[in-house]
């Protein structure tokens, strides 16, 4: 019997082999010469793929093979990584060496690792070669990927009030998330994405472990999708201030949601038009609009609010979820409360979350991260420091608020150490014009506001 592999002693990542059958992407990694990692990634009512389409369907799965390894690598971050269907243009190897210094900067800062020239993936050294990849011609519709919370829907609103035909999308089994596409009235299509079991053995024998861009990964399947099903656009739903750095630690932005922000939607959005197709658009509907913007308009999409849950506590692969949609302890559910506050009636916000969260002394410290005063903020998806400030001071000038004790307590003690000229909530509502929104979706972006 073999001895097991010791993860973080490994010397070699290897990308074994892709490839796609009858609906199912199976995606193989290996450490070594260890144990083959079997990943398999299920599109369901898949049609065949289109002879037009076959060279497209192969770069997207090949890309997918590759951005989807993170999941693995991170394990045990070895030195070299080989490929075995040989080097990678530029392009590609520039895509993927971003992705998996930034994507896993956090993961790299938790561990105290520096990933910096430690990534390098095999390059012939030639340029992409075309300018665009072929035009395919894909139908005129939308996957518009769903995670439960507001954002989303947001998007997927503002798409129907423009006549769009789009589809809701979702990665993997949540019971919250199939709730909401349902409630979108959208035709819904629900991809599964699964582990190689073998990761989990890898766990127990002491590997890496920490935070993956999964917006990455899951972008990367659903570009498959696009090809396989026919659709000419990916629109997800992020917004700007997914861009701002969590932190800066030894000359390094730390940003918990990197392949949420504009630098890689860039990259990747580039990437897929030069070697994928010229007319399969990727981008964010809502990258023009801060945390603050986005939520105001969900304000009014009363329909969902017994439905949406941005609590991750409901979304992790293991251990308990809340009761209720809410956990109310996590930095989700405070900047969601927090900054729904500015823009719903006290009752009905109270009546969302079961409690008030503004009103509970043992929240004050995870306030405190959102306002980014004695701490940074939070490792999660939330807005920036500045958004979370201007909310909690609008709220300190209205009445109904002031008494509760995290309000109280920002107007004594946190409010006389600020600027109140940086505190305005106007500013945070309007659009910027930075945005990757092709042509079609466009008008989209007048119905959010």
């Amino acid at each position: 019997m073999t001895n097991p592999i010791q993860p973080r002693l490994t010397q070699v990542f290897r990308f074994v082999r892709c490839s796609y059958a009858d609906g199912v992407a199976e995606l193989v990694y290996a450490f070594d010469q260890g144990e083959e990692l079997i990943e398999r990634v299920r599109f369901p009512a898949a049609p065949a793929v289109a002879a037009k389409r076959k060279h497209a369907f192969e770069a997207a799965l090949k890309l997918l093979h590759f951005v989807a390894g993170v999941s693995y690598y991170k394990a045990g971050v070895p030195p070299k990584i080989e490929l075995a269907n040989g080097p990678l243009d530029d392009a590609t190897a520039d895509l993927l060496e971003s992705l998996y210094l930034h994507g896993l900067a956090e993961f790299a800062y938790r561990n105290s690792l520096d990933l910096r020239g430690r990534i390098a993936f095999p390059r012939s050294g030639q340029p992409s070669g075309k300018v665009e990849a072929e035009t395919l011609h894909l139908p005129a519709r939308t996957l518009v990927p769903i995670g439960g919370g507001k954002d989303s829907l947001v998007a997927v609103e503002a798409i129907k009030q423009i006549g769009g035909e789009a589809t809701a999308v979702w990665v993997g089994n949540s019971p919250l998330i199939a709730a909401c596409a349902e409630r979108t009235g959208l035709p819904t299509l629900n991809i599964q994405r699964e582990l190689a079991p073998g990761l989990f053995e890898l766990n127990r024998l002491g590997a890496w472990n920490g935070h993956i861009p999964v917006t990455a990964v899951n972008s990367a399947i659903l570009a498959v999708a696009a090809i396989l099903y026919g659709y000419d656009s990916i629109a997800f739903a992020n917004e700007r201030s997914a861009s701002a750095a969590t932190l800066e630690y030894e000359g390094q932005q730390v940003n918990h949601q990197w392949s949420k922000g504009y630098a890689f939607e860039q990259l990747l959005g580039n990437w897929l038009h030069t070697h994928v197709a010229a007319d399969l658009n990727y981008c964010s509907l809502l990258r023009p609009y801060s945390e603050l913007a986005i939520t105001r308009a969900f304000a009014k999409l009363t329909p969902y609010f017994d439905v949406f849950s941005s609590c991750n506590r409901n979304f992790k692969i293991l251990g308990p979820k809340p009761a209720d949609r809410w956990c109310g302890q996590c930095p989700k559910c405070h900047f969601v409360f927090l900054a729904l506050a500015p823009f719903l009636s006290k009752p009905r916000l109270l009546t969302i979350f079961g409690r008030n969260l503004l009103d509970d002394e043992t929240q004050a410290a995870g306030f405190d991260a959102l306002l980014e005063y004695h701490n940074h903020k939070p490792f999660e998806c939330v807005g920036e420091g500045a958004e979370a400030r201007a909310a909690m001071y609008t709220l300190s000038q209205r009445s109904e608020w002031q008494e509760d004790a995290l309000v109280a307590r920002f107007r004594s003690e946190i409010l006389p150490q600020l600027d109140i000229t940086q505190l305005a909530l106007e500013p945070w509502l309007k659009a910027s014009r930075v945005h990757r929104v092709p042509a079609r979706l466009q008008p989209a972006l007048a119905a959010i506001g």
